[in-house]
């Protein structure tokens, strides 16, 4: 069985009700929701929260709130891992056979059928523990440059200094949108990026809401694609 699982806490700081907030006239959390379950992946979707109004609103989007999620892992510093295998330890208690689970995060407008379909096909392709989508960095790490509180700068790693951009490795990093993994990966305490394959996804489809500005700018490019291609410009 492959489930997913959307990790949608209550208690968000920068965002105020970041998970239920109205994104382009629906509440955020929706967008994972309609992808998980339009994939056809997923034997259930599944909502894990401590948040009895993100509960109401995640079944009337379709998903499952089969328990809710206790307050010890719903805090500021809890990590995801532990939150995933809460819930595999649920969903086994009521029966469940999971063999995969997909991590969807509840902030994901961006996220795209084909990604969640291309990265369960990486994973069993490449053997790793867990796969999940990832981009280029925009300029070269190798060159990335340490401010000064007087302004002045200094290179964070001076030998490459004077390389040239293009004699450089390209560096990638984390999407942010999900991940899959099998039951015993998520249940066990391997990290996820050391232990990862990753999908390359276009930069421009991976946008990080943390923040009101993020959450403005992310609600303006949503509007452009919608107006020059709809949906399928994701």
């Amino acid at each position: 069985m492959k489930i997913a699982v959307i990790p949608a806490r209550g208690g968000s700081k920068r965002i105020p009700r970041k998970n239920i907030k109205p994104f382009y006239g629906k509440p955020m959390i929706s967008y994972a929701i309609e992808v998980a379950l339009s994939c056809g992946l997923f034997e259930h979707v599944l909502v894990s929260t401590d948040d009895n109004e993100i509960s109401e609103i995640a079944k009337t989007c379709g998903a499952h709130v089969p328990f809710m999620r206790p307050p010890d892992l719903a805090d500021d510093h809890t990590p995801t891992a532990p939150v995933i295998a809460h819930a595999i330890s649920e969903c086994q208690g009521i029966g469940w056979n999971i063999e995969h689970v997909c991590c969807i995060y509840a902030g994901v407008p961006f996220i795209r059928i084909e990604d969640i379909k291309n990265a369960f096909l990486l994973l069993q392709e490449s053997k790793a523990k867990f796969s999940f989508p990832v981009t280029e960095f925009p300029s070269a790490i190798q060159r990335a440059l340490r401010r000064f509180s007087d302004g002045r700068l200094a290179p964070i790693q001076p030998e490459y200094e004077m390389t040239r951009t293009q004699d450089l490795e390209e560096a990638y990093y984390d999407a942010g949108q999900f991940y899959w993994g099998s039951a015993e990966a998520w249940r066990s305490s391997i990290g996820v990026h050391s232990n990862g394959a990753g999908l390359l996804i276009p930069s421009w489809r991976v946008v990080d809401i943390d923040t009101p500005k993020d959450w403005e700018r992310a609600e303006l490019l949503f509007e452009a694609f919608c107006n020059h291609g709809g949906k399928d410009a994701f």
